[in-house]
């Protein structure tokens, strides 16, 4: 982003590495199975049926080494493109940053619905704690 801010030029590439993540992005939220062409009767997840099947709450469609893997790739490859006077394709840039904003919405809006119908989270908090029983604060002496 600094080298084509500093050579003002290559925009178009620039949006499309832009776009190329963002496909990434929406992969790596998604699961490996989509939860809207495996309707059933029932409302939800069920719990294995078979004896050999194992019970996976979320398993990411694209994973996390390869979304770094992949975005790191996209990232050179753009970097060695605004080396090439040919993808200088003059554009108007605000309009590229306007499209892509509201794609962004758009698309993370729909994948948020989806989310939240299909009741699935990408992300985990961490291992959950539970509180013990209150302490009275008194002890008995006999």
């Amino acid at each position: 982003m600094i080298r084509v801010y500093l050579l003002q030029g290559w925009y178009i590439v620039t949006y499309a590495l832009g776009i190329y993540h963002l496909n990434l992005f929406i992969a790596f939220l998604s699961p490996k199975v989509d939860p809207s062409l495996m309707e059933d009767s029932d409302d939800g997840p069920s719990l294995p049926t078979k004896q050999n099947e194992e019970f996976r709450p979320f398993i990411r469609r694209l994973p996390e080494f390869k979304f770094w893997h992949a975005a790191t790739k996209g990232i050179l490859v753009a970097m060695a493109c605004t080396f090439f006077e040919a993808f200088n394709v003059p554009v108007f840039w605000p309009i590229l940053v306007m499209y892509f904003i509201m794609l962004f919405c758009i698309t993370m809006k729909r994948q948020i619905k989806h989310m939240i119908k299909y009741r699935y989270i990408p992300f985990t908090h961490g291992k959950r704690t539970y509180k013990g029983k209150e302490d009275a604060g008194k002890t008995f002496a006999s």
